[in-house]
């Protein structure tokens, strides 16, 4: 048994057998304990590892736009899903999304997946990929509420074809509601859902969040949602079943206690820029050579901590700043003293003498600043990876990091209908009928690259 658990690479183990009568619980065999050698933590995964990862053998038609399905599809394919962004003629509208002509966001969140360039509109099509759907464990669609059913492509003839098949179905705001048949991009969720309104300053508009928020908060509860759907399928012997998966009901999950802090008070939580109404002092702060930090001293003893590492131990008694209710109601008085040690004094030396101090304090790092961090290098957050276009382009790690089945970066983004013979070859079309398909206009992009 000890040979066996230390194969399987556990920690120590301590078992004891019991059996259960109207007496209670009672020990039957002494304690068995087997000390193993300790886990190190995961590596950063090496772009070149071509292990198939965890999720090998589940096949994903990705038919989604933008960002939210490319996330979700990204995710599953980072870790060893088969993923087909099925694309029409003009391929993912996020292929369009352009810095100095490059699609970087395309080029990010296509990684690991193949492309199948195909008519939407023509019937042969949506045979094509109702075969497709048979061969599949599960399919991901961003249309408008209703669309699916009028390409032909219903769940209800998508279960019939495949009974075990987990529909995910991203919207704005639903399959049902009065807003359902409305457009729905990520803004305007950011705008419904609260967050817009409790950010930014007090004295200045609600503040929408500068990249697609509510798009990758969606898109990441998807992952989650889609391998509960699998396990109820291979494990527990269920059915296939549609996930209806919209941008607002995750961005109103994460944001938290926010309508019951409402109901409780009567107050709405006033925009409060970089500070916390939770605790002080919390702030981003400008130093002496125009960058900036962030400081949370979110417990007392933290706060105690930062008092006497700026030289000012006679703050911990001070009647305005003893307890966190204190420094919430002097808070301004508080980030005065604060920003003044702090201005005096270049950032990285900020950074040097608190990390010293073992007080939180950080250096707020911008996109050319990070990827020098080296707690950043160290950890490997970013990989090169081979492009026709840049060289080499930068791109997070898959994460998170899996020690045993780490997912990898088998392939970049593909080309609009590379992998059309392949894909369609799942479903039995051959060279001349690909050929047919492609000189009718069903398909398009590359009709010979077999990869």
């Amino acid at each position: 048994m000890a040979e066996a658990l230390t194969a399987a690479g556990c920690g120590r183990i301590v078992a004891r057998s019991r059996i259960i009568g109207r007496g209670g619980a009672r020990t039957l065999a002494d304690t068995v304990m087997i000390d193993l050698p300790p886990q190190r933590p995961p590596a950063p995964a090496d772009p070149r590892d071509a292990r198939p990862g965890p999720l090998q053998g589940v096949r994903v038609l990705d038919l989604s736009r933008l960002v939210a399905g490319n996330i979700l599809s990204q995710q599953l394919a980072d870790f060893g899903a088969e993923v087909i962004k099925v694309e029409p003629p003009a391929g993912d509208t996020l292929r369009q999304w352009q810095v100095e002509g490059v699609a970087t966001a395309w080029k990010v969140y296509a990684r690991n997946k193949k492309s199948l360039a195909i008519d939407f509109r023509s019937p042969a099509a949506i045979e094509l990929l109702l075969a497709l759907a048979a061969k599949a464990q599960c399919l991901i669609e961003s249309f408008r509420p209703g669309t699916l059913e009028a390409m032909g492509l219903a769940p209800e003839r998508l279960l019939a074809a495949a009974p075990n098949l987990v529909i995910v179905r991203i919207s704005g705001w639903g399959q049902d509601g009065p807003y359902s048949r409305q457009p729905g991009f990520g803004t305007l969720v950011e705008g419904l859902s609260g967050f817009a309104a409790m950010n930014g300053f007090e004295d200045r508009e609600p503040l929408l969040p500068p990249f697609y928020l509510a798009d990758s908060v969606a898109g990441l509860y998807g992952v989650s949602a889609v391998l509960m759907a699998l396990r109820e399928v291979e494990v527990n012997g269920g059915c296939g079943q549609v996930i209806d998966l919209p941008l607002l009901d995750p961005l109103v999950a994460v944001l938290g206690p926010q309508r019951a802090n409402y109901c409780l008070t009567g107050q709405v939580k006033p925009r409060t820029g970089n500070r916390s109404t939770n605790s002080a002092p919390r702030n981003a702060y400008r130093t002496l050579d125009g960058q900036h930090v962030c400081l949370s001293a979110s417990t007392q003893q933290m706060t105690e901590r930062l008092f006497r590492a700026i030289g000012q131990p006679e703050l911990i008694d001070d009647p305005r700043f003893r307890t966190n209710r204190d420094r919430l109601v002097h808070w301004e008085a508080l980030d005065a003293i604060i920003a003044a040690f702090i201005g005096a004094r270049r950032r990285d030396e900020v950074v040097a003498f608190f990390r010293d101090a073992e007080v939180t304090v950080g250096p707020i790092l911008d996109a050319s600043q990070i990827g020098d961090d080296p707690h950043v290098r160290a950890r490997g957050l970013f990989v090169e990876i081979d492009d026709d276009q840049m060289g080499q382009i930068p791109m997070h790690q898959p994460v998170p990091r899996l020690s045993a089945t780490p997912g990898g970066i088998r392939h970049p983004a593909p080309r609009l209908g590379q992998h059309n013979a392949a894909v369609l070859a799942l479903v039995g079309i051959d060279a001349r009928r690909l050929a047919a398909l492609h000189r009718d206009g069903i398909i398009h992009g590359d009709l010979d690259d077999p990869s």
